[in-house]
Order: C-alpha cells, then sequence, then structure tokens
C-alpha cells in the first residue's frame, strides 16, 4: 500500500508565517499615516473650495455693478468690500461635509474626526478689508 502524505511541513508554515510578520511590520507604518493625510487632503480641498467660492461671488458681484447681496445656488451671499463676509462664507459652499463650521472672531470650518485638536485642523475666513481680499488660511499641522 503506498499512500502518499501531502501537506505543509512545519518549517513551511513558520517560514510563510514569518514572512507574512515582516511584511506586516513594513505595511502596516503606511496605511497608519493614510487618515492624517486623507485629513490633511481634506483641509487642502476644503480651502481651495472656499477661494474658488470667493472667487465666483466676486465675480458675481462686480458682474452684478457690486450690490450688498447676491444669490448663488439660492442662498442669499451678504458682500464685504466686495467678498462674502465671514457670516455669508458658508452660504456659498455647496458641501462642507465633515467639517464643522463656526462664525466667532473668524469664520472656522474645523475638521470633525480630527485625531489631534481640531483647532490645528482647519480652515480660517477673515473678512476683507478695503483694498485687500480676504484671508484664508488652511492650517493641517493637527490633522
Amino acid at each position: 500500500m503506498n499512500k502518499a502524505v501531502s501537506g505543509f511541513t512545519l518549517i513551511e508554515l513558520v517560514v510563510v508565517i514569518i514572512i507574512l510578520g515582516i511584511l506586516g511590520a513594513v505595511a502596516f507604518p503606511r496605511f497608519a499615516s493614510m487618515n492624517v493625510e486623507a485629513r490633511k487632503t481634506a483641509v487642502n480641498a476644503l480651502g481651495g473650495s472656499v477661494r474658488d467660492a470667493t472667487a465666483r461671488a466676486r465675480s458675481q458681484a462686480l458682474a452684478q455693478g457690486s450690490p450688498a447681496t447676491i444669490t448663488m445656488e439660492g442662498q442669499t451671499i451678504t458682500m464685504l468690500n466686495g467678498y462674502p463676509n465671514e457670516a455669508s462664507i458658508d452660504n456659498t459652499l455647496m458641501d462642507f461635509s465633515g467639517f464643522q463650521y463656526q462664525n466667532a472672531v473668524v469664520a472656522r470650518f474645523r475638521r470633525q474626526d480630527a485625531a489631534g485638536s481640531p483647532n490645528t485642523c482647519m480652515v480660517t475666513y477673515a473678512d476683507a478689508v478695503a483694498g485687500s481680499p480676504p484671508l484664508i488660511t488652511v492650517i493641517t499641522t493637527g490633522c
């Protein structure tokens, strides 16, 4: 009776487990830092959206003869020195989900799921002063 035994030896299994462990040790740190990079990318994207919305609102206001308010996508935008003011900058954006809007001294869009401090993972918008555009700041140090 010739019975062939098939399967893996203990040494083969140990070698495979060691290789998987090494791959996991190398890959895990890279995947762990992807969350931080994703949060930074989202904040940078929102900063670009705020800049774009500000420019669109200014263009529309100039085309209409610089009125005190304009309407964008059914939302009323109050203009100040030719740009949207802090209280209505959120109305210029179609979607800022994942962020919490707060209008205090400056308008802030804070990342809701920031692992660090939400005060260092946000976009700020300060009203335009006469002769200069609004100050839009992207902060990603705490994402």
